[in-house]
């Protein structure tokens, strides 16, 4: 996997953060609370990414004839619920207390990070380089959420309409790559 596809990854990823970061950071924009939800969610993108890289190296020899299904397949799946649940309106939610701590900020963390263990089993299936690629989505997120916080106000109004669909179409497109290029077909 080049470089330029693990940018592309990392921000497929980091649209759930941006997305979550910009609804708290409607109501929640002390410096220590941007901090504290950025540095979680960069943080939980990077384990679930690590862990789900661990799971799939150790199968990696089972799956080596059809690894690069198995990408496909999970990117594709992971693209279409980003698509899916973009449609569905009313996801972010505004509570009282403050998101960016104690159990919230655990659930928050976690929520956004789900999709990240699915991208690191594809990540081992096609051997990317793990410590950069774990790196990358891990900054990406954490950098994603921050500016979402930070500039919550202006993008509030349409980032939810057009940021998850179109990470979404990216990872669906990363996995159709990864995809032709297992099965050989190259169109350069």
């Amino acid at each position: 996997m080049t470089p330029i596809k693990i940018i592309l990854l990392s921000l497929a990823l980091a649209a759930d953060a941006f997305s979550v970061g910009a609804a708290v950071g409607l109501t929640h924009t002390a410096p220590r609370q941007v901090f504290r939800l950025s540095w979680h969610f960069g943080l939980f993108q990077s384990l679930f990414a690590g862990l789900g890289a661990l799971a799939g190296s150790m199968f990696v020899r089972y799956i080596e004839s059809w690894d690069h299904w198995l990408a496909f397949g999970l990117l594709l799946f992971i693209g279409g619920k980003m698509i899916l649940e973009s449609r569905g309106g009313g996801k972010q939610e505004r509570a009282a207390r403050d998101a960016t701590r104690g159990m919230s900020l655990v659930g928050l963390s976690t929520a956004v990070s789900i999709d990240a263990f699915g991208a690191g089993l594809a990540l081992a299936a096609v051997q990317a380089p793990m410590a950069l690629s774990i790196t990358c989505i891990g900054v990406t997120s954490l950098a994603a959420t921050a500016l979402a916080m930070k500039l919550a106000g202006r993008i509030a109004a349409f980032a939810g309409k057009w940021i998850e669909p179109a990470a979404g179409a990216v990872l669906i497109a990363l996995g159709a790559k990864i995809l032709l290029d297992g099965l050989g077909i190259s169109f350069s």
